[in-house]
């Protein structure tokens, strides 16, 4: 598919415009887990908080949005498989499903899902719509990660929202205001090929 079809074409994100083959996937798929766990390697601790500030959640959200709901998702679950197996690629190092923090991984594999349906329906075209689906995805994200947090880290769910969503919220404010401006500019960059 030319890079032409695939701008003009609705339902594309943009991986989209490289040219279509199963190795072209099955390297996206890979790229996205490997960004992913770049991403998670920055890492900062948060006081009194046992979840540290990551570029993870940002990366597979924009793993999500750029490949797409499927591609997106196959990422993000390569990426929880290969930690849970050993490779040292969540927050800080560290691997296994024993964390706290791992509901955080499990909901990122649901919002890399979810911000990829929305990239197919445009949603990555328009700075206010980009930073919706990110904050969408954040949500998603939280949903899952701060009850996981309350279970694993046997504590009430009102002390694990404090310790695992609020310190959070000014930091995914700005990851939504940075990716308002990277999407939509990346497809005005693509369509002027």
């Amino acid at each position: 598919m030319s890079t032409a079809t695939a701008t003009a074409r609705p339902g594309a994100v943009l991986a989209d415009l490289l040219p279509a083959s199963r190795v072209r996937d099955a390297a996206l798929v890979v790229g996205g887990a490997v960004l992913t766990g770049l991403a998670a390697q920055v890492a900062v601790p948060v006081p009194g908080s046992p979840v540290p500030v990551t570029g993870q959640t940002f990366a597979a959200l924009l793993v999500g949005t750029a490949l797409g709901a499927r591609r997106g998702f196959l990422s993000l679950a390569l990426y929880a498989l290969a930690g849970v197996a050993g490779m040292p690629w969540f927050a800080d190092g560290t691997s296994g499903a024993a964390s706290v923090s791992f509901g955080y991984i499990l909901g990122m594999l649901l919002a890399s899902a979810a911000v990829g349906a929305l990239a197919r329906r445009g949603a990555d075209r328009s700075p206010l719509r980009m930073a919706g689906t990110m904050l969408l995805g954040e949500a998603i994200i939280y949903a899952v990660g701060v009850p996981y947090l309350a279970y694993a880290g046997d504590m009430s769910l009102s002390k694990a929202v404090a310790l695992g969503l609020t310190p959070f919220l000014i930091g995914d404010a700005l990851k939504a205001a940075l990716a308002m401006g990277a999407l939509p500019t990346a497809w005005k960059f693509a369509n002027k090929r």
